[in-house]
């Protein structure tokens, strides 16, 4: 696929979806990239006259230009496009996956019941786009707290490249710290739970090494916890300013601690499809330091 890659939010005008906006104007800011407001819509009402059609489009499009105009006027953005579809939005936003960098939706839309934690439109996103997905959820990136909490990434066995790419470039854009968090079982003797602990940390910075060397102004924290991986995730997700995992192995099947993070975690999560390969991977930024201004790698 050729071209230039691009940033896709998906908005309704909803609470959840001016969220979506906020961090995808963020993201396209950051990373120098254009964006794209997408709205769908639809008939809900069975056989109907053109004209009665038309006034739902008319609706449409104010909500998606308000979207749109939000997004102009709260960002320095030059290249800002709309994407008005008639249809499912789910559907439309794994189309437009393909050639995107990044789809940034809601935790819920408009459509959604109050008791509903994650809409079934983020949900089918999550599980069938072909880029990297990012629910928002907690309270968006505006007002940016005091303290920024680091981009924490889910390891396990079998973590891929992509995973680790996404989320050490979103520590660099964002200048934040990446904590890399792993949950297991470990059954050494007691006095040699630090030893065995410290064996495990040391294999996920060795794992990280690539990356730490690609992206040197990123300071790295290893952790290994011996507890279930979607306790320590959504227990990580309290301080994150962003949750980084791996999403489905099977195309719309993902994972259940995935599934997990996304109705309980209390942060923005990202989930990167499986075999994702970053088109920026390598690409110069403006800056190259952290927050703090130097390259650390701690552990603990």
């Amino acid at each position: 696929m050729t071209g230039v890659r691009e940033v896709v939010v998906g908005y309704d005008g909803s609470d959840f979806s001016m969220q979506a906006l906020e961090w995808a104007m963020d993201e396209a800011e950051l990373g120098g990239l254009p964006l794209r407001v997408a709205h769908a819509w639809r008939w809900p009402y069975g056989e109907a006259g053109e004209e009665a059609k038309l006034h739902l489009r008319k609706a449409a499009e104010h909500v998606l230009y308000h979207g749109a105009d939000c997004a102009r006027a709260c960002s320095t953005l030059a290249d800002v496009a709309t994407d008005l579809y008639e249809g499912a939005a789910a559907e439309r936003l794994v189309a437009l996956s393909e050639r995107a960098l990044l789809i940034v939706v809601g935790s819920r839309g408009m459509g959604a019941l109050a008791r509903t934690v994650l809409g079934s439109v983020a949900g089918y996103v999550a599980a069938h786009a072909r880029c990297p997905v990012i629910v928002v959820r907690g309270p968006g990136p505006i007002p940016v707290p005091r303290e920024r909490g680091a981009v924490v990434l889910g390891m396990s066995g079998d973590t891929s490249d992509g995973v680790i790419e996404f989320a050490f470039r979103e520590a660099r854009i964002r200048r934040l710290k990446l904590t890399a968090v792993h949950a297991g079982r470990l059954q050494p003797l007691a006095h040699e739970v630090r030893i065995a602990m410290n064996a495990v940390e040391d294999g996920m910075l060795e794992r990280l090494g690539p990356w730490r060397v690609a992206y040197p102004g990123v300071a790295v924290r290893a952790c290994f916890a011996a507890a279930s991986a979607k306790d320590l995730l959504v227990d990580a997700s309290r301080e994150a300013s962003l949750m980084v995992v791996g999403g489905a192995r099977e195309h719309g099947r993902l994972g259940s601690t995935c599934r997990w993070v996304l109705q309980h975690g209390l942060c923005p999560v990202a989930v990167v499809p499986a075999g994702w390969e970053s088109p920026l991977r390598g690409a110069p930024m403006s800056s190259d330091s952290d927050a703090s201004g130097d390259a650390r790698v701690f552990k603990g």
